[in-house]
């Protein structure tokens, strides 16, 4: 029976990037082996960089090899998968389809299977946790979907957001410059927000209505109060500043992953006599990230990218880009042919 051997990239306690090769065994059940031909560049890719395991979370590739339980994938399929590898599949989160949030065995980026991750040229799957790309959504434009893509997309389309709704989006970036573009196309009035007036015409252009700079603004303006306020920055915005634009009865979505001893601090009373919501979001049903490619394809959002060879010069540059804040927006990894 076929096992299976693949070049990786690792981090190190010095933080330096290692080539080494991951070792898998005949795959069983419904283990999918994928070669893997495009990686998105996360900034939680940074954050274990000083750990010896293999980086990556925003991969796809091209299905090479199924295991005998393997139902809807087939060889030669494309699929993606992001930040959870592996659930119980039986606990009440699981369940729900919540699988992100999973009580039972849940295997996560960098909690698990830290031989393989995206930064690779394979990798041994679970069919329950890999998604299918469409055909109209090209492998580079997926990659960044798989975490960047669903971090707002699964907001956007899970707690209530209508198409009547002004959604603002703090923050135009990585996460920002995709949550503009899914908001819009879903119908709603987007506003987005930015210390500067830098990133104004590049927010229009991407499907904003109103721009809104708020640096040394003491009271912000819109034409609409904001109903579901999206925060992509790692800092929380000042909340003071904020109330004159939200909506009562608004939903704030804080989406950045930071350190556990980050404090998120909120104006007791207005919170409460606003009535408004705080909602924490990090993962998604299945069925959403299928939908989310799918709209995706259908309706054109693509992420910014800037291009990286799969290779350890590659994985070094884009991580030295990113730690830099020059990334405009994702960076992404390609397997040579991809």
């Amino acid at each position: 029976m076929t096992s299976y051997d693949f070049k990786v990239f690792k981090g190190s306690p010095s933080g330096d990037i290692i080539e080494s090769t991951s070792h898998r065994p005949a795959l069983t059940k419904d283990e999918v082996y994928i070669e893997i031909t495009h990686s998105g560049v996360c900034g939680t890719d940074q954050h274990y960089k000083p750990y010896d395991m293999v980086l990556g979370h925003e991969g796809v590739g091209v299905v090479k090899a199924i295991g005998p339980d393997v139902k809807a994938l087939k060889v030669g399929d494309r699929a993606g998968w992001g930040w959870v590898q592996e659930t119980c599949g039986v606990c009440e989160q699981c369940v729900d389809g919540q699988f992100f949030y999973c009580t039972g065995k849940n295997i996560q980026y960098g909690t698990g299977n830290l031989d393989q991750g995206s930064f690779g040229a394979g990798a041994v799957l679970h069919e329950q946790l890999l998604f299918k790309i469409p055909d109209n959504l090209a492998s580079d434009v997926a990659a960044p979907l798989m975490c960047a893509g669903i971090t707002v997309f699964g907001p956007l389309t899970e707690y209530g957001v209508k198409a009547t709704d002004v959604v603002g989006v703090v923050g135009i970036g990585g996460l920002g410059h995709l949550a503009i573009q899914f908001a819009n196309k879903l119908g709603c009035e987007v506003v987005a927000l930015s210390g500067t007036e830098a990133k104004k015409d590049e927010a229009i252009k991407l499907g904003a209505h109103h721009f809104v700079a708020t640096k040394g603004v003491k009271e912000l303006e819109v034409p609409r109060k904001i109903n579901h306020l999206l925060v992509t920055t790692s800092q929380m915005p000042d909340w003071d500043q904020y109330k004159s634009i939200l909506a009562p009865r608004a939903s704030i979505y804080p989406l950045t992953i930071t350190d556990f001893e980050t404090k998120l601090v909120m104006p007791h009373m207005q919170f409460i006599l606003s009535g408004w919501k705080l909602v924490g979001s990090t993962g998604s049903p299945k069925i959403v990230y299928q939908r989310m490619l799918e709209f995706a394809g259908l309706h054109g959002v693509k992420p910014m990218i800037e291009h990286f060879p799969l290779s350890r010069q590659g994985v070094l540059d884009s991580l030295k880009k990113l730690d830099e804040g020059k990334m405009r927006y994702r960076g992404v990894l390609y397997a040579e042919g991809g």
